[in-house]
């Protein structure tokens, strides 16, 4: 079921959504050369402990991992690029990391997610990472009274297929409010037109995802862990946003 939001609904999620953003900004700037993927962890662990704030991930257990998920923050480094279980890691020059945080202040969710390259960045690299970005934004600018599920999908492909990358559609997009994973799914493919209509007051976490390579993804014996299936970069970006009567607002930004 498709639960609209109320305008003071949507601030609420727009708090929980700015501490998010103003979490990943901090790992970003800490996610250095040498760094440990586990510190990284005890850090969101903190600051969400500080905040009062309830991660959605901590004792996680869907139907696709290997439950329960013990930690805060999603961390996936190079060829990983989703649901990245932290593990013993020190960050190395070159590296691409996806940072993904979603957690729940006051019983509102917000969820997103960040790429970032350590160190020295590779121009394939900088590519993949802008190719997501581009298709968020694509994506974003999409999420309009009476359009359509079908079109945000579309404009995610458009701007994979232009920069010539496979799309996965086994994972990608979700509603989000009261929990992390509501209706409708909202995939990274699709064909306009199609699918629920956007109405004002609908939330989603829109969140386009692409390997180098290939469309296929392995699972690593973490039981959490998805790769490309060919061990090609991969990059994620991800919004918290809400559809209005005055166009689409994103919620997961910092002050």
């Amino acid at each position: 079921m498709v639960e609209l939001k109320t305008p003071a609904e949507i601030e609420r999620m727009r708090v929980t959504g700015q501490f998010v953003a103003e979490t990943l900004a901090d790992l970003r700037e800490r996610a250095r050369v040498g760094v440990n993927l586990l510190d990284l962890e005890l850090h969101v662990r903190r600051r969400i402990e500080e905040r009062g704030a309830v991660s959605c991930y901590w004792d996680y257990s869907p139907s696709f991992g290997r439950g329960p998920f013990r930690n805060t923050i999603c961390l996936s480094v190079n060829d990983a690029v989703l649901h990245g279980l932290p593990f013993d890691y020190a960050l190395c020059d070159g590296d691409v990391l996806t940072m993904d945080l979603a957690v729940s202040i006051d019983g509102w969710v917000a969820d997103s997610a960040v790429t970032t390259i350590v160190g020295n960045a590779d121009d394939r690299d900088l590519r993949l990472v802008r190719a997501t970005e581009e298709a968020l934004a694509a994506a974003i600018e999409t999420a309009l009274p009476g359009n359509r599920i079908g079109d945000i999908s579309a404009a995610i492909a458009e701007v994979a297929h232009g920069y010539g990358y496979p799309i996965n559609t086994e994972f990608g997009g979700h509603g989000l409010g009261r929990t992390m994973h509501e209706d409708p799914h909202v995939a990274n493919d699709g064909r306009p037109g199609r699918g629920m209509v956007l109405r004002p007051g609908l939330t989603l976490a829109l969140e386009p995802w692409f390997a180098a390579g290939t469309d296929r993804i392995v699972t690593d014996p973490d039981g959490w862990t998805l790769r490309s299936a060919d061990g090609s970069r991969t990059a994620h970006s991800e919004h918290t946003i809400a559809v209005t009567d005055d166009g689409p607002r994103i919620l997961t930004l910092a002050a």
